[in-house]
């Protein structure tokens, strides 16, 4: 739990855990100072709340598609929310 700490003291907003042995991944997002688990949808997908457009499909990584993983990924870039995310980024 150390690392939780320092990722907290930090402002990381977001982390990944990856249980390969219980073939699992969980993300977690900061709110109100506290880790919150990130929940799939109903796809099965994951997406950022600090990154949008971040999206994961978990059971395609854990099922070792990555052409699967890929394409969720870039339908995330493509989405309107990435693009309004890209143009915050190039005005500042």
């Amino acid at each position: 739990h150390d690392k939780l700490r320092v990722y907290r003291r930090n402002g990381v907003q977001e982390y990944l855990v990856w249980c390969i042995y219980d073939r699992q991944i969980h993300w977690f997002s900061l709110a109100a100072g506290e880790y919150q688990p990130l929940t799939a949808d109903a796809e099965g997908i994951l997406r950022s709340r600090q990154f949008p457009g971040l999206w994961l499909a978990t059971e395609a990584l854990l099922a070792h598609d990555l052409a699967a993983v890929l394409g969720v990924l870039q339908q995330g870039i493509a989405s309107p929310e990435h693009q309004a995310f890209v143009q915050i980024l190039v005005e500042t």
